[in-house]
């Protein structure tokens, strides 16, 4: 059995199918509540964990930093030693935004971290806290989640595509849009595979390819979905937003496939599976 935290998220709902994967919601193992988490893996016992949950409002995290460092920095380390203690492995689930976004290279997994707002800082911290445990452990880095389900992308601009002639959307933050679907079965992929063999432990990177701008992206929903809406390209100053959001957010994806065998996914496909899901197309 898998023990997943997290029922409500994109990557969590995606999770929920897999048979022998039990997902805990908030009110069973809720992260402002790490020793519920400790509670719930020593009850269960699981073959691995996967921490599917977090603070993930981005914008948010500028005024409640206390709270996000509470769920996505000092939960996660409850989990992992506990994981150590048990010998479970544990995969957690990374962000982009640990880094500064200069550049224009992917991120490598070992480049040095510099996260540009709250939400980075208590993301890094979850993963030193995951990796300071000792432990058996795969921390996966992703960006750019879209799927059918909750808040995101692709349905804001399906929204706003319907309503408007015309929208305005940043093009200088380039990244990969990643499929919550192909997530969660990376996540599974893994999980399996650390159980067999402990020595996979370390950080990946998974996003999908190619990476496109946020007004790129854009244009391809409106593509798929039939919308005639005209994209504009506009800088990131033109749309200004309470955290600073990083400009590269590429990552180089490459070790996950010689550690794990998993490829990149195909995003414009993933968007394709994701309109079906939403009855867009």
């Amino acid at each position: 059995m898998i023990l997943a935290f997290g029922q409500t998220g994109q990557v969590a709902q995606e999770l929920a199918s897999y048979r022998g994967v039990v997902c805990l919601d908030r009110l069973e193992a809720g992260l402002s509540k790490p020793e519920t988490c400790a509670t719930a893996i020593h009850a269960r016992k699981p073959q691995a964990v996967i921490n599917a949950a977090a603070y993930t409002a981005v914008d948010g995290a500028e005024e409640e930093e206390a709270l996000a460092t509470l769920i996505n920095g000092e939960a996660s380390g409850t989990m992992a030693q506990d994981c150590t203690e048990l010998g479970i492995s544990l995969v957690r689930i990374s962000t982009d935004y640990v880094f500064n976004g200069a550049g224009e290279s992917p991120w490598m997994p070992g480049d040095a971290t510099e996260p540009l707002g709250a939400y980075g800082r208590s993301k890094l911290k979850g993963e030193q806290a995951v990796t300071g445990a000792g432990g058996c452990h795969a921390i996966l880095r992703t960006s750019w989640v879209v799927s059918a389900h909750g808040a995101n992308f692709v349905k804001t601009m399906l929204r706003l595509g319907k309503e408007r002639d015309r929208l305005t959307i940043v093009a200088d933050q380039i990244g990969g849009p990643t499929p919550a679907r192909t997530i969660a079965g990376a996540y599974m992929e893994i999980a399996r595979q650390l159980v067999d063999d402990p020595g996979k432990t370390g950080t990946c990177h998974f996003s999908g390819a190619p990476d496109v701008s946020w007004a790129g992206f854009a244009r391809e929903i409106f593509a798929q979905a039939a919308i005639d809406c005209e994209v504009v390209d506009i800088p990131s100053v033109e749309y200004p937003t309470p955290a600073r959001r990083p400009l590269n957010s590429r990552l180089d994806c490459s070790s996950l496939e010689t550690v794990f065998g998993t490829l990149r996914p195909d995003w414009p496909q993933g968007l394709t599976d994701t309109l079906k899901d939403l009855g867009e197309i």
